[in-house]
């Protein structure tokens, strides 16, 4: 098994595989959480006309869109850590690790922002369907689809979990990524090592038979000068 300093390919298969798991699994997580928030509330919510209603359903959009690309990047680095010896795999373990990071970290920002909107205006886009002047007597009303009541808090601690989901997805996409370049330039190393063995084992047979041609020639050489 070729290995060059650190750069151990046993011990990368096992790394990729905990590492594509753990992807697939907080994939799956925030995909629910954000399943849930748009199936609570933001369904109710979104509005074209609300700046702040919009910028929900973006940011919902692209977490959908970034537990997508985490969820194929685990898929990827699992079967990855089968086979190594594929360059198109690592490649592609490369582009889905950095898209997912990426994507991750945007949804961050805009979950973060879509949490502090809410906090700043007391939940007003997420209560405006509700057009019932008491809240209370708003879960009794058809004006209102859903309770307003529990509403506010559920949605900031869906947005909070997805948040820490989404951290976590860049932390182990990121480590993804390194691992994924560190079997690419192991690779590398192991052709040009593999590339000098065999000009190696070529080198002395060619001295070899330019030795056996030269003494073949000497050998004819003195037969001629005493004909």
């Amino acid at each position: 098994m070729c290995q060059v300093g650190h750069l151990d390919p046993g011990s990368h298969q096992r790394v990729l595989m905990r590492t594509g798991l753990i992807l697939l699994i907080i994939g799956h997580l925030n995909f629910i959480t954000v399943a849930l928030v748009h199936g609570i509330v933001l369904r109710f919510v979104v509005d074209p006309r609300d700046a702040v209603s919009l910028q929900y359903g973006i940011a919902n959009a692209a977490s959908v869109v970034s537990a997508l690309l985490t969820i194929s990047c685990g898929i990827a680095a699992l079967m990855l850590s089968r086979y190594l010896a594929p360059a198109a795999l690592k490649w592609a373990v490369v582009v889905l690790s950095a898209s997912s990071s990426l994507c991750c970290l945007s949804c961050l920002l805009a979950l973060a922002a879509s949490i502090g909107l809410t906090l700043g205006s007391q939940g007003r886009a997420l209560l405006a369907p509700c057009t019932v002047a008491d809240v209370a007597l708003a879960p009794l009303s058809r004006e209102c689809p859903f309770d307003p009541t529990r509403v506010y808090s559920s949605t900031l601690s869906l947005w909070t979990i997805s948040l820490l989901l989404n951290a976590t997805e860049i932390v182990f996409g990121i480590r993804c990524l390194l691992l994924a370049l560190h079997l690419l330039r192991l690779g590398r190393c192991c052709r040009r090592m593999h590339r000098r063995k065999v000009s190696l084992q070529v080198a002395p047979v060619e001295s070899a038979d330019a030795g056996h041609c030269l003494g073949l020639l000497r050998l004819h050489s003195m037969e001629t000068a005493r004909l």
